[in-house]
């Protein structure tokens, strides 16, 4: 997939260029953890390794129908996505298992710490899965920064622009003295900060203290309003 089909395709739409590559672990397990910029994001960083990486994705891109479900499948299968179940109450707990699976086998996993694509472009608080999966596997994290991943595909953009696209990849992060406290809520939420910290320095993004779930929630809500808004005073108008 990556050196014949679609591999050279989209290094000749991206044109990625890289900086600190050689900070990714030659062996052994390692965790990405990288900001969350576009649906690219999955597709661009393992066109610049020399290894598999390995993402969670929507179990929903392996079940579709007809000839564009079999092609969708097909494709997330050959770029190394996991699919994973995430309704019901269980869903965070098969992915950090998933993750422990790939690590344990020597693979890399790659992780948005955030949890969904970032509303604006800036870096949101991180989610303490990271530090969990971190903590219990042992394995370094390794910290990356996509860059330009939002201006070629923005939101509810589906075909990405051709622009050339960056990967900053960081020193891998030690959390060994913290090994057999990832029950402990206060070092979890220490660690992932420090990932987001490590994150933030490679990427030079805006960061905001909030879930990007929550900013999204809030933009969808005031959209909402604002739609509302301007309906009324339409009806208004025509009524006056």
């Amino acid at each position: 997939m990556r050196h014949v089909l679609a591999g050279p395709l989209l290094k000749l739409f991206f044109r990625p260029w890289t900086r600190g590559v050689e900070h990714v672990p030659a062996k052994g397990g390692a965790i990405l953890a990288s900001n969350h910029l576009a649906v690219i994001d999955s597709f661009v960083l393992p066109l610049v390794l020399e290894r598999q990486v390995q993402f969670l994705g929507k179990s929903d891109y392996f079940t579709g129908a007809g000839l564009k479900g079999r092609l969708v499948a097909g494709f997330m299968r050959g770029v190394g996505t996991i699919p994973v179940d995430r309704s019901g109450g269980k869903a965070s707990e098969a992915a950090l298992r998933t993750g422990l699976r790939v690590l344990s086998e020597g693979g890399l996993f790659g992780i948005y710490p955030e949890g969904t694509r970032s509303p604006d472009g800036r870096l949101y608080r991180g989610k303490t899965g990271v530090a969990r999966l971190a903590l219990e596997s042992g394995a370094p994290v390794v910290p990356v920064a996509m860059v330009g991943t939002n201006v070629a595909q923005p939101l509810g953009r589906v075909v990405p622009k051709p622009l050339p696209i960056g990967v900053v990849i960081g020193e891998p992060l030690d959390f060994s003295r913290y090994r057999g406290m990832e029950n402990d809520r206060f070092v979890l939420r220490s660690v992932t900060d420090e990932i987001m910290y490590a994150i933030l320095r490679l990427s030079e993004q805006e960061y905001v203290d909030v879930y990007a779930a929550t900013a999204k929630a809030r933009i969808a809500a005031e959209k909402a309003a604002a739609g509302r808004a301007e309906k009324a005073a339409d009806d208004d108008a025509a009524t006056s």
